[in-house]
C-alpha cells in the first residue's frame, strides 16, 4: 500500500488567505538607538520634554532691535542706532539692547535682552556712527519664539509612525537617543532536500545536487518586508532530523517557513512532522504556482511551508506571507503598482485553479505596452528576473487572447519596461552589446525560438545563428561570422580530428539543443558528411556517443569537457580559448542581429545598431 499523500481538498485563495491572516505572529516591542532607527515603526507616542528652539532666536542675519525705535525708518529717512555688540549662533550674549542700540546677531543666535525684532542685513548700513536702519520692522519679525518648532508637552510622533529622515530629525532636536519601536519579527527559514548544497560549497551536479536558491530568496524577501531573517542548516528529507530542526527553530522564531518537501511524494514528510509536533491547519490551495503550501502552527511560533520551486516559493511568499511579516513588524502595505497592457500571443490556462502568470513587459513600436509570458516552469530560477510582475488568472480562465486587455502586478513600483527586449542565441559579442545599453534584457532561446518570437511581435531584437531563415519583415541591423567546431581537452590528447574521429573512434561528445544556431550547422556538417559516405545521417549519429545527449547553454558542453564529463563538446574557438581547452574547428557560421521594421525606430534599437558598425571584433577569437 502506498504511503504517498494525495492532495483532496484544496483551499481556496481566500481560504487560505483567511487562515493566512489568523497566524499570530506578534514580536512585541524594543528599544533601539537613534542612529539605527531609520525605517522602524514606534511602539509608543513621543511627546516633546521640551521646548524647541528652546530660547527666542533670530531667524536672518542682520541686526537685533526694539521694532519701535525703527518705526520711522525708510529708504529716504533712515533712523541711525549706536552698536552695542554682536552675538553669533551658539553663544551666550554679552549685550542687551537699549532704546536707540542695535546687535548685531547671525542666524540662529540668542535674541539678547530688550531685543524683539531683527532688520536683516540688506536693509542696513554701517556707519562711524553705527547702523543705519533703512527700513521699519514689527516686534517679533525675523524672530523665532521659544517653542515656535514644537512646544512641551506637545505630541510629536505618535505609534505606527515609521521613521523617515524626517522623523528621525525631529527626534533629534528633541534630545531623544532612544526610540521604542515594533520588534521586528524573527523569521527562521529552512530549506528541505537531500539535493540542496550552500553557495560556495562544492557541486556534484552528477549526483543531482543544485544550489539552495530559496533560502537566500526568500531571507532577503523577509528582510524587504521588515522582518529579521534566520537561516537554519538544510535538511534532507530525514524525518527525525526535520522534526529536530523544526523545533528549535520554533522556539527561537516568532515565524518559521520552510520550502520543499510540501508536496503529495511519499519522500516529502515535513507535512507530518507539523502534524506531529503541532497543527496543520492548511495543506494545498488551488493556486498556480504554489499549490502544495502549508500553514500551521509549531508551539508559540507560526508556520508556514513553502513550495520548493523558486518561483513557486517566492509568488506564495509575496503573496500570502510577506502581508502577515509588514502588519507584525507595523508596516503598512507596499503601494501597488500595477501596468495595462495587451497580450503580446494567447496563452492558454488549466482551468480549476486560479493562475498568478509570470509575465514580462516590452513596448512595441508605437509605445503601447505588450505583455507576454514568462514561464519556464516553476523549477526556472531565470523566471524571478525574466518577469515584471504577475498577472493574476482566474478559476475558470481557459485562455488569454493575443490582444486581450489585461493587468499586471509589477514586483516593484520602479519596474519598467526593457530599453530593448533581445532574445536568442548565446553569443559574446551580442553579450557585449548589450552591455552597452541601459536596462536592456535578454532572453537566451534558440534561434529558432527566438525567430518565431519576433514573428509573434514580442521581442525588439533576435540574435539569430546558424543556416537559419527570418521572417519576410525581418530587419537585419547587422552581423558577424564565429568559428564553431569541437571543444576538446587541452592538448586534444585523443587527437580528435572532426566528426569522424567521433563516428569511428568512441568518442563521447555534449551536443546542444535542436534549434540553436551551433547545431543547425552541426547537423548540416553531418549531412555533408553522410553525402560523402552516400550513408543516412542516422547512421552517423547512431555511432555518435553522447550524440542525443542535449544542453540548452552555450557553453555547457565546453564546460562538461572541462569537467572530464566528456571528449568532445559542440561550441566556438572563443569558448575554448576562455576556459583554456583545445579546439578542432569545423567551420564558420553567421549571426545576424534582426528587428522588425516597427522596431526599428526604437531608440535603443538604433543605439544598438550603431554600436554593431562600431565593434571591435579582434579581441573575441575566431570571431570576424
Amino acid at each position: 500500500m502506498s504511503d504517498r499523500k494525495e492532495f483532496r481538498d484544496l483551499a481556496t485563495p481566500e481560504r487560505a488567505h483567511e487562515v493566512a491572516d489568523g497566524l499570530d505572529i506578534d514580536p512585541g516591542a524594543e528599544t533601539v538607538p537613534l542612529d539605527g532607527a531609520r525605517g522602524r515603526v514606534l511602539d509608543e507616542r513621543i511627546d516633546a520634554t521640551l521646548d524647541v528652539p528652546g530660547f527666542d532666536r533670530a531667524s536672518m542675519d542682520g541686526y537685533a532691535v526694539r521694532a519701535e525705535d525703527t518705526f520711522d525708518a525708510d529708504e529716504a529717512s533712515p533712523v541711525t542706532l549706536s552698536l552695542a555688540g554682536a552675538v553669533h549662533a551658539g553663544e551666550r550674549p554679552a549685550a542687551s539692547v537699549e532704546s536707540g542700540t542695535a546687535v548685531e546677531v547671525s542666524t540662529g543666535a540668542v535674541m539678547p535682552d530688550g531685543a524683539d525684532a531683527v532688520v536683516i542685513v540688506e536693509r542696513t548700513t554701517t556707519t562711524d556712527d553705527g547702523v543705519e536702519i533703512r527700513t521699519a520692522v514689527t516686534p517679533g519679525q525675523n524672530v523665532m519664539l521659544s517653542g515656535a518648532d514644537i512646544a512641551a508637552g506637545t505630541r510629536a510622533l505618535g505609534p505606527g509612525t515609521r521613521l523617515t529622515p524626517r522623523e528621525i530629525g525631529l527626534l533629534s532636536a528633541l534630545g531623544v537617543d532612544e526610540v521604542p519601536v515594533r520588534a521586528k519579527p524573527t523569521v527562521g527559514i529552512l530549506s528541505t532536500g537531500d539535493e540542496l548544497v550552500r553557495p560556495g560549497e562544492p557541486l556534484q551536479s552528477q549526483a543531482g545536487e543544485i544550489y539552495d536558491v530559496n533560502s537566500y530568496t526568500i531571507a532577503t524577501a523577509v528582510a524587504e518586508a521588515g522582518g529579521a531573517p534566520e537561516l537554519y542548516p538544510h535538511v534532507g528529507d530525514d524525518y527525525e532530523a526535520m522534526k529536530r530542526l523544526l523545533r528549535r527553530a520554533a522556539t527561537e522564531c516568532d515565524l518559521v517557513l520552510s520550502s520543499g518537501s510540501t508536496s503529495a511524494s511519499a519522500v516529502d514528510v515535513i507535512y507530518s512532522v507539523v502534524q506531529s509536533q503541532g497543527t496543520l491547519l492548511l495543506h494545498g490551495t488551488a493556486i498556480k504556482p504554489g499549490k502544495p503550501m502549508l500553514i500551521g502552527e509549531l508551539g508559540d511560533a507560526a508556520y508556514v511551508g513553502l513550495p520548493g520551486y523558486p518561483v513557486s516559493a517566492l509568488t506564495i511568499f509575496r503573496t500570502f506571507v510577506a502581508p502577515q511579516i509588514r502588519d507584525a513588524a507595523g508596516l503598512p502595505e507596499p503601494a501597488t503598482a500595477t501596468v495595462t497592457g495587451e497580450m503580446a500571443v494567447r496563452e492558454r490556462c488549466e482551468e480549476g485553479r486560479r493562475r498568478l502568470l509570470a509575465a514580462g513587459l516590452v513596448e512595441n513600436g508605437d509605445g503601447d505596452l505588450l505583455v507576454y509570458p514568462v514561464d519556464k516552469g516553476s523549477g526556472a530560477t531565470t523566471s524571478l528576473v525574466d518577469a515584471d510582475g504577475t498577472v493574476t488568472v482566474p478559476a475558470d480562465t481557459a485562455f488569454l487572447d493575443a490582444g486581450e486587455s489585461v493587468t499586471v502586478e509589477l514586483f516593484s513600483p520602479d519596474v519598467r519596461p526593457p530599453s530593448v527586449l533581445c532574445a536568442g542565441d548565446t553569443d559574446p559579442v551580442a553579450s557585449q552589446l548589450l552591455d552597452g545599453l541601459d536596462e536592456p534584457r535578454f532572453l537566451p532561446v534558440e534561434t529558432r525560438e527566438a525567430l518565431r518570437r519576433l514573428r509573434e511581435g514580442i521581442p525588439d531584437v533576435v540574435v539569430a545563428a546558424g543556416p537559419t531563415g527570418a521572417p519576410s519583415d525581418a530587419v537585419e541591423l547587422g552581423g558577424w561570422t564565429r568559428e564553431w567546431g569541437l571543444v576538446v581537452p587541452a592538448g586534444n590528447p585523443d587527437g580528435i580530428e572532426g566528426v569522424p574521429s567521433l563516428v569511428d573512434d568512441d568518442r563521447s561528445m555534449v551536443n546542444l539543443a535542436t534549434g540553436f544556431g551551433l547545431r543547425t550547422s552541426f547537423d548540416a556538417h553531418l549531412d555533408a558528411l553522410a553525402d560523402e559516405r552516400d550513408i543516412a545521417r542516422s547512421e552517423l549519429t547512431d555511432d555518435i556517443s553522447g550524440y542525443d545527449l542535449t544542453t540548452t547553454g552555450g557553453e555547457s558542453p565546453a564546460r562538461a569537457v572541462s569537467d572530464g564529463d566528456a571528449d568532445a563538446g559542440l561550441g566556438l574557438r572563443a569558448t575554448a580559448t576562455a576556459l583554456g581547452l583545445g579546439f578542432v574547428s569545423l567551420g564558420r557560421q553567421r549571426v545576424r542581429v534582426l528587428t522588425t521594421a516597427d522596431r526599428r525606430d526604437k531608440p535603443a534599437v538604433d543605439r544598438l545598431a550603431g554600436a554593431i558598425d562600431e565593434v571591435d571584433l579582434a579581441e573575441f577569437p575566431g570571431f570576424d
